[in-house]
């Protein structure tokens, strides 16, 4: 079973494996069973086994390695060269942290591996199948399970990416993708460039927090609810909610050359990592689509926007030409024609969301001219999509993620609130 975050994983050289998922040359799930006897661990948990609810609704398994960083006590302490971040190509939630590392100047910080599946089937989830003996070089590992079975013993979830590994002590310490990328943008500020942008404001955090806490059920996961729910009344009730979605984004960005205005945020990292997906690998897993991407023209206009920027593009992959087609008479769109497809042209910006803002050569905030580092810092508030219970975490109750203005609308101005 594929991991949720391989559904749009970049084709690799060599056969397909199960469900279609590419598999590593030479990495069969015989060597896989071998590594994982050796290190103890178990097969990886099925989305579509342990997180369905009664309606045949995915409910997304909380995450559970979530100790903050911070100062205080009891927090992950920001040091430079102690961690890194494992995530995989086709993984929206892991490319996250790596965009906004990258945006932060955080490279020769915070260090980043990505995974694989293992063996042909994957049965036990992200793996190293394109290092040397399909073993992690820096600690040693074959699954990324193996950090978690350090972190945590006891540990029967999925071993996910992103996550933020200890890599001195060779063990998982925050899997926590709904936050990971704002620790970066704080607790790592000491370590990040004077010049470095604000994608996090301190003013604006709450209302920037709100607004990712509703972004994740209605879009970031709203491709998952469709593509693992195993009832129509579950499939049909997620399709309308990310359509509903996005045409409420699509008219905030009539006025917006960013989510909140003329700078971006943490936010749009999150929406684009999104978007870039939908039209070449997420819709192949969700029947048949209301709308292309393309066809939005301000989401489509502010998506090529951000593919400008060098940190967004490095984490887009788009389709390549498959190694085999299998002889079948039938093929899906990609293996025949998206490989054909040149998406550097079809992604160039034509300059015009530049017009939206007051600043159109400057895309990123500043800090304030004098701020330390410490005054930037705060607490960063936990995410509500964590909570234990089931019925707390159901995607489809608003109360969940309530918003203090409709979607559609920008309820702050950075720039007038920084100048």
């Amino acid at each position: 079973m594929s991991n949720a975050c391989d559904l749009n994983a970049r084709p690799q050289p060599g056969r397909s494996g199960l469900n279609g998922f590419p598999s590593i040359p030479g990495y069969t799930d015989a060597e896989a069973e071998e590594h994982a006897q050796e290190v103890g661990v178990v097969p990886r948990p099925a989305e579509t086994r342990n997180e369905l609810d009664e309606r045949g609704a995915f409910v997304r398994q909380a995450n559970s390695f979530i100790q903050p960083f911070g100062s205080a006590p009891g927090t992950l302490k920001a040091e430079a060269g102690r961690y890194a971040i494992y995530w995989a190509e086709g993984c929206n939630w892991s490319n996250r942290p790596v965009i906004a590392r990258d945006l932060l100047g955080l490279q020769d910080v915070i260090g980043d591996t990505k995974t694989t599946h293992s063996g042909e089937t994957n049965k036990y989830g992200h793996g190293f199948g394109d290092q040397p003996g399909h073993r992690d070089q820096a600690t040693g590992a074959y699954f990324l399970s193996e950090f978690y079975k350090r972190g945590n013993p006891d540990y029967k979830g999925r071993a996910t990416t992103p996550t933020f590994v200890d890599i001195i002590e060779k063990k998982a310490v925050n899997n926590d993708y709904h936050r990971l990328s704002n620790y970066i943008e704080v607790q790592f500020r000491p370590f990040q460039p004077a010049d470095a942008p604000d994608l996090y404001p301190k003013k604006f955090r709450d209302v920037i927090d709100e607004f990712n806490d509703w972004l994740f059920p209605h879009v970031n996961n709203g491709h998952y609810r469709m593509a693992f729910c195993s009832s129509i009344e579950a499939y049909n009730e997620a399709y309308a909610d990310f359509y509903e979605s996005l045409d409420k984004l699509e008219q905030r960005l009539a006025t917006n050359r960013f989510l909140f205005g003329d700078y971006v945020t943490d936010a749009d990292i999150r929406f684009y990592v999104t978007l870039v997906r939908w039209d070449t690998g997420y819709y192949r897993n969700i029947g048949p689509t209301k709308h292309r991407i393309v066809d939005y023209p301000n989401i489509w206009g502010y998506v090529r926007d951000l593919y400008a920027i060098p940190a967004f593009a490095k984490t887009t992959f788009f389709p390549k030409k498959p190694a085999s087609t299998d002889g079948r008479l039938f093929r899906d769109f990609n293996s025949r024609l998206a490989w054909q497809v040149d998406y550097q042209a079809l992604y160039a910006t034509d300059g015009a969301r530049a017009a939206l803002s007051r600043t159109p050569e400057e895309k990123f905030l500043r800090h304030p001219a004098g701020e330390t580092a410490e005054e930037y810092q705060s607490e960063i508030t936990p995410s509500p999509w964590n909570r234990p219970d089931w019925k707390d975490r159901d995607p489809s109750l608003p109360e969940n993620s309530p918003l203090r203005a409709d979607a559609s609308i920008n309820p702050i101005d950075l720039h007038e609130a920084y100048t």
